[in-house]
């Protein structure tokens, strides 16, 4: 601890008279097996690296200090695996690192280096590389996906194992062109899945997404936006950032999509960019005065002090995004203090000279001039960034790998052949490692499965600090009592096109986004299954539901019920005229002999009250749940004994017609043809041609039980059908002629003084039952099928009452209460003398006898 210290100050005394460091000189170390490394030690974004004309070096003008933290963090790891006789016991790890300026152009040299023969500087040409021992065994890195899609096709076909600790971009899951490709980090389709994840959870369905115009933003851009389609996240906005240093027009497309942003109701901006492009599009949004919105970051720009130290960022808003997360290394901030305390120790500097040979920087360039004037201060900041872990881990997952291939074990390694690169790659394949007790394992497509953090922004002083407010393993969690707004009272912000619709509502698309939508109702008979529905569902046929239902319900069996108002007023109807029926028979019976029964028929007049009385009994069929017996019997249970009642009072019309409006001699015969024994023919010859258009009426067009599903909203109806109008209205046909007849019979029939008038009372009658009948027609039409019914019970005893009312009541009143009229002269007239002349004719005949 002591010898720390001291040397600490060594480095601070050091670096404070400006004495330069040999820290690039630690960045190559000799082994029996040494690993590549390409780190992004500096930047050459000031070069103009399109204007090449030659194929020259090129210049790494800025340091990254963040680079060079990897760099060392796979340097501790490498010299841990030595130190320690658990992976490879007896033998020693090196490396050779190498800056890659974050360009292609640069990191092809140290590329091409590594894949030099050992021991040489050449590549040599051979058909077969089985045999070939390049001078590296595997490579740690690069970086960034731009690069390792370069590097990775290039070491794919030596097969040479190639462990990338930041590079993410799902095309290198590939395995048929990135064979020998792993990373010690997961791929952009997790962060993109959990991006998605969160604006679910969050409520936000129409954002605005942007990346940067390199590989890793056009590459994130499009595997977020194909997952937040399929989860129906609509995006508003859409384009790419260039990069630095890009045309003026270029640059000019990033200011029309803000202003575009700014003036939509977009609220939430996903940005799938590399630092540099960020910084960019947060440096025009600051002075375009962006209004504040939720940013969704991407891992690359999450942490960067190159994005969260740029002026005016505290203004932009919400910032949060996943970083994934990784074992802590408690020791590397020490570690690194050690090495630039060794770095400022020339003693420590003669020593490296004298134990390697010359860094070949006349075949690569210097390695890292700028890591000779860092400072501690300087690197402070990087000591715990989260990419650190990976590239630590990336060597011990290759030192598992070697160890399984040499199989090793506590005693040390058995003796063979040098490892050849495409021997590591086969052990490499679902390889198991541990790294700071946190188990790791490469899958089929060389990712590892990492959880991710979710980081909030939360500014302290000039620089925000990050939050965990979530947490992302295959399943998101929020902490919702966590996270703070930039919005006032702290309010979570909402990016809908549309407002959520309610219950019973679908969407009805506005446009080409699926999340601009109008609600509509859903009507009667159909639901709303999901929320997310376009269209509402119809019910099942045996089911109902009402406006705006998300449910339906089944529909209740209904007919004509016995304990309905209607049914139970038209019962108390046919009580009445029931009632009524049978007093009036029990008179007519009782004064059989009287003058006033024999004028109304006599016993024809019985059989007509009781025919009325069987006609009012006929309602009965109707209440109840239809059967096919009671659908069948119904109208020929009506019509024939109406038939039977309204031919008895056909034969008294027309005895009352003949009797006033024919010749004497013609009225005798025809008197003689309206009694008797013909009268009961007559009665009988109009109830069988009234059978016989039933029986017509029931084979042809046979009424049918019919269970109706949709008159009802919510019911389902059982009635009897009418499966032909026309011959509904034949059935009634026979007594309408006879009504008819009646009503020709006695409408001019003058009434003679002193006696009884009783065409009037058959007037009366029949204009009853023509105006029930008529009436019934337009209003059984038109009456909803399921009070058809109801509708034919009241037709069927309004006529039988009037009826009643007007022939047969007025009669049993003369009976009750005028008994001095009840007299053959009142009631017969001429037929009572003919009728006394002719008994007394018979009397003296007997008596001649």
């Amino acid at each position: 601890m002591a010898g720390l210290m001291l040397l600490s100050l060594m480095a601070l005394l050091g670096l404070g008279a400006g004495a330069p460091l040999c820290l690039s000189r630690q960045l190559r170390m000799q082994g029996d097996y040494v690993l590549g490394g390409l780190f992004p030690l500096g930047t050459a974004e000031d070069t103009g690296l399109s204007d090449r004309t030659q194929p020259n070096a090129t210049v790494c003008t800025r340091f990254s200090s963040l680079g060079l933290l990897w760099a060392l963090a796979m340097k501790m790891a490498v010299e841990e695996v030595n130190n320690r006789s658990t992976l490879l016991p007896g033998l020693r790890l090196g490396y050779d690192l190498f800056d890659t300026c974050s360009e292609p152009v640069v990191a092809m040299k140290p590329s091409l280096m590594f894949m030099a023969k050992a021991g040489s500087c050449d590549i040599a040409a051979y058909c077969n590389y089985t045999q070939y021992q390049p001078r590296v065994l595997a490579v740690i890195g690069p970086h960034s996906s731009e690069l390792a899609l370069i590097t990775g096709k290039f070491f794919s076909f030596f097969l040479m194992p190639q462990v990338s600790y930041g590079a993410s971009t799902d095309r290198l899951s590939n395995r048929e062109t990135f064979p020998s490709f792993f990373r010690t980090v997961s791929s952009d389709r997790v962060q993109a899945v959990a991006m998605v994840e969160l604006l679910q959870e969050l409520g936000w369905n129409w954002v605005a997404a942007v990346g940067s115009d390199d590989e890793y933003g056009r590459q994130g851009l499009s595997l977020f936006s194909s997952l937040a389609n399929a989860r129906g996240i609509c995006i508003a906005h859409e384009g790419l950032v260039p990069l630095p240093h890009t045309s003026s027009l270029r640059l000019g497309t990033v200011q029309g999509l803000l202003h575009q942003v700014n003036q939509s109701s977009v609220q939430v901006v996903v940005l799938f960019s590399s630092t540099r492009a960020a910084r960019t599009l947060f440096s025009y949004s600051i002075h375009c005065r962006l209004s504040p919105k939720v940013w969704v970051a991407s891992e690359a720009w999450l942490t960067s002090d190159l994005v969260m130290t740029l002026p005016g960022m505290a203004e932009v808003g919400t910032v949060l995004g996943f970083l994934q997360q990784g074992a802590p290394i408690p020791e590397f901030p020490s570690y690194v203090q050690t090495c630039l305390a060794l770095a400022a120790d020339p003693a420590f500097c003669a020593s490296l000279d004298a134990e390697q040979p010359g860094l070949e920087e006349h075949v690569v360039g210097p390695r890292c001039p700028q890591c000779d004037h860092v400072t501690l201060e300087a690197m402070s900041a990087g000591l715990l960034h989260h990419q650190t872990f990976a590239a630590y881990a990336a060597v011990y997952g290759v030192a598992q790998a070697l160890h399984n291939t040499l199989l090793c074990n506590a005693s040390g390694c058995p003796p063979r052949d040098p490892v050849r690169p495409w021997q590591l790659l086969e052990n490499m394949y679902n390889l198991t490692f541990r790294v700071r007790g946190l188990a790791l394992q490469f899958d089929a497509r060389g990712n590892v499965n990492m959880d991710y953090d979710l980081k909030l922004w939360v500014w302290r002083d000039l620089k925000p600090e990050l939050r965990t407010v979530g947490a992302f393993n295959g399943r998101l969690k929020v902490w919702h009592s966590q996270m703070s707004w930039h919005t006032p009272g702290n309010q979570r912000p909402v990016s809908q096109c549309s407002r959520q619709c309610g219950e019973g509502q679908v969407r009805r698309v506005k446009g080409f986004h699926s999340c601009c939508y109008d609600c509509v109702d859903c009507k009667a008979g159909t639901y709303q299954r999901s929320p997310d529905d376009l269209l509402c569902t119809q019910c099942d046929q045996n089911q109902w539901s009402p406006d705006r239902s998300t449910r339906c319900f089944p529909r209740r069996l209904t007919f004509l019920a016995w304990g309905q108002p209607a049914v139970l007023v038209l019962l108390i109807l046919l009580a009445l005229a029931l009632g009524l029926v049978l007093v009036a028979l029990g008179l007519f019976i009782r004064h059989r002999d009287s003058p006033l029964v024999q004028a109304s028929g006599g016993p024809r007049a019985c059989f007509g009250l009781a025919c009325l009385g069987l006609v009012c009994l006929s309602v009965l069929l109707f209440p109840g749940q239809p059967g096919p017996a009671s659908c069948l019997a119904q109208q020929p249970l009506l019509h024939l004994p109406l038939t039977g009642c309204l031919s008895t009072l056909f034969l008294q019309a027309a005895q009352i017609f003949v009797g006033s409006e024919l010749p004497s001699s013609w009225a005798d015969q025809l008197r003689r043809c309206l009694q008797g024994p013909w009268a009961w023919l007559l009665v009988l010859l109009a109830l069988l041609a009234e059978a016989a258009l039933c029986a017509w009426y029931l084979v042809a067009f046979p009424p049918e039980v019919v269970t109706d599903w949709w008159v009802l909203p919510t019911q389902v109806l059982v009635h009897c059908r009418v499966r032909s109008w026309i011959s509904f209205g034949l059935v009634h046909a026979i007594n309408a002629m006879l009504a008819f007849l009646c009503f020709l019979g006695t409408f001019l029939v003058q009434s003679r003084p002193g006696r009884y008038n009783g065409a009037r009372g058959l007037t009366f009658a029949m204009l009853a039952y023509f105006i029930t009948w008529i009436s019934f027609v337009p209003l059984f039409a038109n009456v909803h099928v399921a009070y058809q019914p109801t509708v034919q019970m009241a037709a069927i005893l309004l006529c039988a009452l009037g009826i009643l009312a007007t022939f047969h009541l007025p009669k049993c009143y003369l009976l009750l209460q005028q008994l001095e009229l009840n007299n053959p002269e009142f009631f017969l007239g001429d037929d009572a003398r003919g009728q006394g002349s002719s008994g007394s004719g018979g009397k003296e005949t007997g008596k001649n006898k």
